[in-house]
């Protein structure tokens, strides 16, 4: 269905409701079977015809990557800003968040595949990827951690490694040691006082050594409600962790 059949469609459902039942409806979602692309497309999200959030884009603008600014705005950019707003509508949705993340993450993921393979080569790569079988790469991936050499592997598995390198640009570690050193700081927003003043409670007293916190439920409520000031909060925590703990701005 095209969105101009769409639209009409719909407004002659409107009018109809009208007619029979003296008044409209409060709110009306169609749909097609035509997927809608997520690039190029500033009216994904504010859109009228078709709108996947009417009630953040009541006004069916404000789209992401929209030409008709006059500075560029990025996606990242405009969520951020989105997420920060005072009133708060798009930070506590249920589904915008996870949406915006799944969109860009696609896209990096689709960069880095640009990047790692070259147009010329994408489709035989991609040809050469679906006929090596899931055993395979099982295997190779046990003699790979297992720290073993390029040499030993078996014809299968060496075409596997070879497909491998060439579209994820992936390295074995007797070709390059790298040595990290790992170090765990998981922050608990639920029992910290500090989120729960992030959050807005303004009862909780810092000042004080043990600050008198809300129950476990409401703590629990509140983390889950607000991912936003969840992430704020590890942000902060890691920069405190750093710049006063191990002097490192």
């Amino acid at each position: 269905m095209s969105t101009s059949v769409a639209a009409s469609s719909l407004h002659l459902l409107c009018e109809t409701w009208f007619l029979i039942l003296g008044t409209g409806p409060d709110l009306v979602l169609h749909h097609s079977a035509t997927p809608i692309t997520d690039y190029h497309n500033p009216r994904l999200f504010p859109g009228l015809y078709p709108t996947l959030y009417p009630t953040l884009y009541p006004y069916g603008v404000g789209g992401f990557k929209d030409h008709t600014r006059v500075t560029p705005l990025s996606i990242e950019r405009q969520a951020k800003y989105s997420l920060n707003l005072s009133d708060c509508r798009f930070q506590y949705h249920d589904a915008y968040i996870f949406v915006v993340l799944n969109i860009l993450q696609q896209r990096q993921a689709h960069l880095q595949t640009h990047f790692a393979v070259r147009k010329s080569n994408f489709d035989s790569v991609a040809r050469s990827l679906t006929c090596v079988s899931a055993h395979v790469l099982r295997s190779l991936a046990d003699h790979l951690e297992q720290e073993c050499k390029v040499s030993s592997l078996t014809s299968q598995e060496q075409n596997a490694f070879k497909l491998l390198r060439q579209s994820s640009k992936i390295f074995v570690r007797n070709e390059i040691r790298n040595y990290f050193v790992f170090f765990t700081f998981n922050p608990s927003a639920a029992n910290s006082p500090i989120f729960q003043v992030m959050y807005g409670d303004r009862t909780v007293d810092l000042s004080v050594h043990f600050p008198c916190m809300p129950s476990s439920r409401t703590r629990a409520v509140r983390l889950a409600h607000d991912p936003v000031a969840a992430a704020e909060f590890d942000e902060f925590s890691f920069k405190c962790l750093f710049c006063y703990l191990l002097g490192w701005d």
